[in-house]
């Protein structure tokens, strides 16, 4: 994997200034602005001149070290190896981390997309800090407010792993994903699923699904104890839809289990996973239209 050339940057947006070039975990119901530093006011709206007033628990909540910036390993191995297939036989592409966390998943990928430059771009600066180590060429991006600091058609393929189910504007996020990849580019996303084996049944009990949150503060009224900011979830049904509308074909989705599933329960777990359907996660593989 290489990481010495410059970004494929866009000429109307430049790149961050040094020390704010780190990959953040790009929830893009936090994200704002893309090389503003995190105590910094709003962008103006572009509508009205007024300050855009991003939700100040979101900000604080996504620059929190406590809150979880990385997928489970085993779930951004299944990833790699799917975007490792789909760039067979054409060396040297360019693979876009949106949302790169801490640079977990990038490490774990980069063995298997050796030949291959790996771009990182987050929102949270101290998910940047902890990925700059991991990964070569880091930048600091958001998806909602300005766009990412790429230009168009520059990436023969996004990872786009655990950040759909946090975002306030989804389809804006897919425009953008959509924007900086080439036609016939590969995005690879994944995503928690609604109707995991789990969910249906404790939604026949009265019980809050996992994966789904009413507050930032606290669980309420379902298994966990970790609060993790999600504001949207979705079925594999959905998740083709949504992804099919957004100007992406040759949708595939397949299954994977959730790390955390109570131990008695793994195997369960994993054989779900053979029915995306069921499964605890989504992993989706598009192409650009």
């Amino acid at each position: 994997m290489t990481d010495t050339a410059p970004l494929p940057q866009a000429a109307s947006v430049p790149a961050a200034p040094q020390g704010t070039d780190t990959p953040t975990a790009v929830p893009a119901a936090a994200l704002h602005g893309t090389d503003t530093p995190a105590d910094a006011p709003a962008a103006a709206s572009q509508e009205t001149g007024a300050p855009a007033a991003p939700p100040s628990g979101l900000r604080d909540f996504y620059e929190n070290p406590a809150v979880p910036v990385a997928s489970g390993d085993g779930r951004s191995l299944r990833q790699a190896r799917l975007l490792a297939a789909a760039l067979a036989g054409r060396p040297g592409g360019t693979v876009v981390d949106v949302g790169c966390g801490d640079g977990t998943a990038a490490a774990t990928a980069a063995p298997l997309l050796a030949g291959h430059r790996l771009i990182g771009i987050d929102w949270s600066q101290d998910a940047l800090r902890r990925a700059r180590p991991r990964m070569g060429a880091v930048v600091r991006g958001e998806l909602e407010h300005g766009g990412l600091p790429l230009a168009d058609g520059c990436a023969d393929a996004v990872l786009f792993s655990e950040i759909l189910e946090h975002l306030v504007d989804p389809d804006q996020a897919l425009d953008e994903l959509r924007r900086i990849l080439k036609p016939g580019g590969h995005l690879m996303l994944s995503t928690p699923n609604l109707a995991a084996w789990y969910n249906r049944a404790l939604l026949l009990a009265g019980v809050q699904p996992v994966f789904s949150e009413v507050s930032l503060r606290g669980i309420h009224g379902r298994p966990g104890s970790e609060v993790v900011g999600h504001l949207r979830l979705y079925t594999a049904r959905a998740l083709r839809s949504f992804l099919t509308a957004s100007g992406f074909e040759d949708v595939k989705i397949t299954g994977a289990p959730f790390h955390g599933v109570p131990r008695p329960l793994r195997l369960v777990d994993r054989a779900a996973s053979a029915v995306p359907g069921a499964a605890s996660i989504l992993l989706a593989h598009a192409r650009r239209r």
